[in-house]
């Protein structure tokens, strides 16, 4: 999951960044609406976590100019604005979701995968396809009944095939995925990444479109009847 954090406390932000990524998420962080708006236009985002005390704009007003531009990213206002009429007011201008300061990042969690898979219209975390599941909430991934340990970029590449499951990803969707936009990656990083998970999970499980990207393939003998091996 690909998450962007709009929050100006630094403290707060490193500590929900570290949070989320120790627990396989992808996120990249704003400390001001201008630079939140910058970001949800260069990559795409699985939801928004918004903080409604940012410096250059308050987080209800940015909501509501995002949702009159059009942007359906499920978004989270984090805030310690505890009022019910602040909750009223952040659901009614577009929040997904409301969660008060101070927080325990388990649950900011569990309420972001609840999110997605309401995005997604499944009822329950774990995601099956074909012989393989993988549950984001616990990062299991099991093949065949058997468990496969995934390391947390090759948990991010699965995860957005996943939720992409007919979608063409263009190898910038998936290194946005996979890194977000702090970290300089090599540039056979994505292969390499591609390179196991196939070896994982069957070599038919990430499908090359030449001249265009990847999309979710067959998982393990499936993708070995495929292939007529």
């Amino acid at each position: 999951m690909h998450v962007l954090l709009a929050e100006d406390d630094a403290l707060i932000a490193s500590g929900i960044v570290a949070g989320l990524m120790a627990q396989g998420l992808t996120v990249d962080h704003a400390a001001t609406a201008a630079h939140t708006e910058t970001l949800l236009q260069a990559a795409d985002f699985d939801v928004l976590i918004l903080d409604l005390g940012l410096p250059d704009a308050d987080g209800i007003s940015l909501l509501r100019r995002l949702r009159a531009q059009g942007l359906s990213l499920p978004v989270l206002i984090l805030t310690a604005r505890d009022a019910v009429s602040d909750r009223v007011i952040g659901l009614q201008a577009g929040a997904d979701d409301y969660l008060l300061k101070p927080f325990d990042l388990r649950e900011l969690a569990a309420r972001l995968h609840t999110l997605q898979r309401r995005v997604s219209g499944r009822s329950v975390n774990l995601i099956e396809h074909g012989s393989l599941s993988y549950d984001p909430s616990t990062c299991e991934t099991r093949l065949d009944g058997r468990a496969v340990d995934l390391s947390r970029r090759e948990q991010a590449l699965l995860q957005a095939l996943l939720h992409n499951p007919r979608r063409v990803l263009s190898s910038d969707q998936l290194k946005d995925a996979i890194y977000g936009f702090a970290e300089d990656v090599e540039s056979n990083a994505l292969n390499v990444h591609i390179h196991h998970l196939r070896r994982k999970l069957g070599n038919g499980i990430v499908e090359t479109v030449r001249g265009l990207g990847y999309r979710l393939g067959p998982a393990g003998d499936a993708a070995r009847q495929e292939s007529g091996q």
